[in-house]
């Protein structure tokens, strides 16, 4: 189990927060999802590392951006 923590921009309220949840979600591995909403940080739990560019999709998929 492995946890990697990512900045995604443009979240402003709980719907940001569920769509992010819902797309990372939807990775496979992925066992868990944590947005804080204040920082614009997402922890994500996974059995390995996400892939980066599959992460971006996700977060772009959600209509949002990542940082870095």
């Amino acid at each position: 189990m492995t946890e990697t923590v990512i900045t995604v921009a443009g979240m402003t309220c709980g719907h940001c927060v569920s769509a992010v949840q819902g797309e990372i979600g939807k990775l496979p591995g992925v066992t868990g999802v944590e947005v804080n909403l204040e920082t614009g940080t997402v922890r994500i739990t996974a059995d390995e590392p996400p892939d980066r560019a599959a992460l971006s999709a996700a977060v772009d998929e959600a209509g949002y951006e990542l940082v870095g």
